[in-house]
């Protein structure tokens, strides 16, 4: 497989223009994704994942920064290469099946639509088909119109009709969002066979912080910036052999800005300023009680020592 990624992000904003005002849903995010991952996207309303999902995919294009995507420069290149990028590069999952699918047309003729626009047509297209309805488990319903099947159906059939193209880079916005539980467990399922099985890209964007049973990689996304990466990590230990863990860090930016969970400053009371100190383990993070208060000033600084055993409750560590 190779080393290089097949996602770089660097400083990406996205800046749209809403009733006259100027509304910034990506403001300077850095991700890089190698090829073969299986990665999930959380985040609040509004946090700017699902924009982050579509300048990946093609259907929009950034205002400034860097994402190239297979080698490709989707901020630069040609309208008449980006429809190439969409068509030969990506596919789209999305939660809606009406945005998926034909509602008229059957599991089969849904999955065979795109190839025959493409002009691909007779018995080999077809085989195609019935052989990506059995990928995701759908061959015994692959005659049945839309509306015959359930939302878990669809979005299987949704998910084949996205593999037509042999991408590169699968992308799902919420792609469960209208399933249940059950329901969704057999689609996240069907994301992981085909991340092993393909050695497919995924990334899924989801509001279900669950999902990190069902990836390799969660990043969160706050305020159109990452904010923490989780990753899974499978123990090796005699005790506990293939139990799976995960690990979870806060994420530095380019110009080494970082951001602090906001259940954290709420918790320890940082509001706008916060005093930094290295320590032998690492960097000391506590909040300013007097922010006008210079920080040097004798006075403060013996205050500090005095109560400092009092307020450890307000210290938060960073490893090295």
């Amino acid at each position: 497989m190779s080393t290089d990624p097949i996602i770089v992000c660097e400083s990406l904003i996205k800046v749209y223009t809403i009733a006259g005002l100027e509304v910034q849903a990506l403001q300077g995010l850095d991700l890089t994704v190698q090829p073969g991952e299986l990665m999930g996207i959380v985040g609040a309303s509004g946090s700017g994942k699902s924009t982050l999902l579509n300048i990946l995919g093609g259907l929009d294009r950034p205002t400034a920064g860097r994402v190239w995507v297979d080698q490709q420069n989707l901020l630069k290149i040609s309208d008449q290469a980006m429809n190439r990028y969409r068509r030969q590069t990506v596919g789209f999952v999305w939660q809606q099946a009406t945005r998926n699918l034909v509602p008229y047309l059957t599991a089969l003729e849904n999955v065979q639509l795109p190839m025959t626009l493409a002009g691909d047509m007779g018995r080999s297209a077809r085989a195609r088909a019935e052989g990506l309805l059995q990928l995701v488990g759908l061959a015994a319903r692959q005659h049945h119109h839309v509306a015959e099947l359930s939302g878990g159906e669809q979005q299987r059939v949704a998910i084949a009709v996205a593999l037509v193209n042999q991408p590169k880079l699968l992308l799902a916005d919420e792609p469960t969002g209208e399933v249940d539980n059950a329901t969704a467990k057999v689609i996240y399922g069907i994301f992981r066979d085909l991340n092993r099985e393909l050695g497919l890209t995924t990334l899924i964007v989801s509001h279900d912080a669950g999902i990190a049973q069902y990836v390799n990689r969660v990043i969160a996304v706050r305020d159109g910036k990452l904010a923490t990466e989780k990753v899974r990590r499978t123990s090796s230990a005699d005790a506990d052999p293939g139990v799976d863990t995960h690990v979870e860090w806060v994420v530095l930016d380019s110009a080494g800005r970082l951001q602090i969970p906001r259940e954290y400053l709420q918790r320890f009371d940082i509001q706008r300023r916060a005093e930094l100190e290295v320590t032998a383990d690492g960097i000391l993070i506590r909040p300013v009680t007097h922010p006008d208060e210079p920080a040097t000033a004798t006075k403060a600084h013996t205050a500090r020592e005095e109560t400092s055993v009092k307020r450890t409750h307000w210290w938060q560590r960073w490893k090295k």
